[in-house]
């Protein structure tokens, strides 16, 4: 190796004071092991995307940049990111060691656009205790979840869902993402806008129909979905694994009240989770993806930068992952030689608010298995095809919201309502 810089710039958006302070351990960690210095510098998430253009324009971008999927390939479109050297990264720790899912997921040019970090995905949450007293299957794909809206949905007791139903919250475009990523349906393909298929987006229509009718009436979003599971009166809901702790009992401000005790781990214990799940089109099915990487930049000291990716995500890699362990899964599992390393540290992490526990005491071996791997399966729209830009835009416009609400209420029939969501996305440009 050559001479390095005597210091490397690092922007993260992980800016909350107890956050910032563990990255600044891992960046001392680091300094002694390398003499590199790293300074670490905090960036508002929703400023990152301009600040990085304006640095990349003066030439003076930092080292290296924590950011989220969003920017991956178009930065390295732009120049912005050296994706040689995160390629490199990857292949040096093993690409066999990551989540395929999250390397899929920044593929670019023969390589990857930059090092994935860590990662959630969206789960299917449900009273274990019931579907094993009922003789079910995991809700895994859109029959197994029917047949148990069947046999659970007693009403006011217990719901046999809590579907997403409230158009203009951003709750129910992750949902119905993950509902039709499961069909296998997509508004975009390689080339951009696609029609939506009749028969695959009819199958995607009426399933959340049938989830929407074994939810509550009224507008319903992520606060009335764990309101209720937490109460003992829903038998599944969608919901990102920021739930984990607060069903455990670790949050005052979110206890569960199925019984007198708002710190009991019952809930927990009578909990199951599915990553990903299928439809009739889609057998593979999909699990709803959100990653986070490490972008090595164009302006970087090559080699210091990529000495730091590397230690951030072995020797550093648990401190990595204990900023927030119940939302950053580990994309990395293990190494060639101790392949679950990773994943057994993580389970072991403290999680919660006002007490705190690991995820391993909290929930059986299969379950945390369950959370990392729906990793090597995460997707979002538009990312295989490059369209993630024009996905968020028909996302943002919420016209899937609004359509699917309308079908529910009855407003038109299947084969409408997928030519009218066929017509709304092709104003979107």
């Amino acid at each position: 190796m050559g001479v390095q810089a005597d210091t490397i710039r690092f922007w993260t958006t992980e800016e909350q004071p107890e956050r910032l302070a563990k990255q600044q351990e891992m960046a001392a960690a680091f300094e002694a092991q390398s003499g590199t210095a790293v300074e670490v510098i905090p960036v508002t998430e929703s400023d990152l995307g301009t600040r990085a253009t304006a640095a990349f324009a003066a030439g003076d971008l930092p080292d290296v940049i924590y950011h989220t999927l969003q920017y991956a390939l178009p930065w390295a479109e732009a120049g912005i990111l050296d994706t040689d050297a995160a390629t490199e990264v990857i292949e040096d720790l093993g690409a066999g060691t990551f989540a395929s899912g999250a390397l899929a997921m920044a593929a670019y040019d023969g390589g990857t656009a930059s090092v994935p970090v860590d990662g959630w995905t969206q789960m299917i949450v449900y009273r274990k205790d019931l579907f094993d007293a009922a003789g079910l299957e995991a809700p895994s794909s859109y029959a197994n979840v029917l047949a148990a809206v069947e046999a659970l949905h007693n009403p006011p007791e217990v719901y046999g869902f809590v579907a997403a139903t409230k158009v203009d919250e951003n709750f129910m475009s992750q949902v119905l993402e993950h509902v039709f990523l499961a069909n296998g349906v997509s508004p975009v393909d390689d080339d951009g806008l696609a029609d939506l298929d009749v028969a695959a987006t009819t199958e995607v229509l009426d399933f959340y129909k049938a989830i929407a009718e074994a939810s509550p009436p009224g507008e319903l979003f992520w606060q009335q979905s764990r309101e209720l599971y937490f109460a003992g009166r829903a038998a599944m809901i969608i919901w990102s694994p920021f739930i984990l702790d607060e069903l455990a009992g670790l949050r005052d401000s979110a206890p569960p009240t199925i019984n007198d005790d708002p710190t009991s781990g019952e809930l927990a214990s009578k909990t199951g989770i599915v990553t990903r799940f299928s439809g009739p089109s889609n057998p593979d099915g999909a699990a709803w993806g959100d990653i986070r990487y490490f972008g090595i930049t164009s302006d970087a000291d090559t080699d210091a930068a990529m000495e730091f990716v590397k230690f951030s995500m072995d020797e550093g890699y648990t401190q990595t992952l204990s900023i927030a362990p119940e939302g950053k899964f580990p994309v990395r599992r293990g190494t060639a030689d101790a392949p679950t390393r990773f994943t057994d540290a993580w389970a072991q992490l403290p999680v919660g608010v006002d007490r705190k526990a690991p995820l391993g005491e909290l929930y059986e071996a299969s379950m945390i298995e369950e959370i990392v791997g729906g990793l090597d399966r995460a997707q979002r729209w538009g990312v295989a095809e490059g369209q993630l830009s024009l996905a968020s835009k028909i996302i943002n416009s919420q016209v899937i919201n609004r359509l699917v609400r309308e079908y529910i209420d009855g407003t038109r029939n299947a084969a409408e309502t997928v030519a009218a969501m066929n017509d709304e996305l092709a104003k979107i440009q």
